[in-house]
């Protein structure tokens, strides 16, 4: 339970420091956001492990830069952020 209650935390944290970084507006939610940063750590953490069998946790820094990927594809696809 505590793993849970961490990442949502620190998924709320990545997403909006990567809100805060990214030029522009970036209009979401509460939700939105943690799931912004939830999904910009896995992002992080898939391209630092490159290739290897274990999945390598991504360091913070990576994690804001992958939120801000996650934000800018989603720019570059129309979804409205």
């Amino acid at each position: 339970m505590l793993n849970i209650i961490g990442a949502i935390i620190s998924g709320l944290i990545v997403g909006a420091l990567a809100k805060w970084f990214y030029p522009g507006v970036v209009p979401m939610s509460l939700i939105g956001t943690i799931l912004l940063g939830v999904g910009g750590s896995l992002v992080a953490g898939l391209i630092t492990s490159r290739g290897r069998r274990d999945f390598q946790p991504a360091g913070c820094l990576a994690s804001i830069l992958g939120a801000m990927a996650l934000i800018f594809i989603g720019r570059a696809l129309g979804l409205g952020f």
